[in-house]
């Protein structure tokens, strides 16, 4: 069980997250761009994989999750 986080620790993850991701230019753009459009989350969601199936989806997080689980 993972441990709570305030609301300050998710943004400083997110953005290290966003940094180490994209580097500081692109996400600094990044955060630029979901500030200047409405964005709706669960309507995202909605639209996010309509071209894949439950198991592509599930077989795409079960990978993901042994690559970045994996003792090294």
């Amino acid at each position: 069980m993972s441990a709570a986080f305030t609301d300050n620790e998710i943004k400083i993850q997110g953005v290290d997250a966003l940094i180490k991701s994209l580097g500081e230019v692109q996400a600094e753009r990044f955060i630029s761009l979901i500030l200047r459009e409405p964005f709706d989350y669960t309507e995202w969601q909605k639209k996010l994989w309509t071209d894949k199936s439950i198991e592509d989806i599930s077989s795409m997080a079960m990978d993901y999750q042994t690559e970045n689980n994996a003792p090294s």
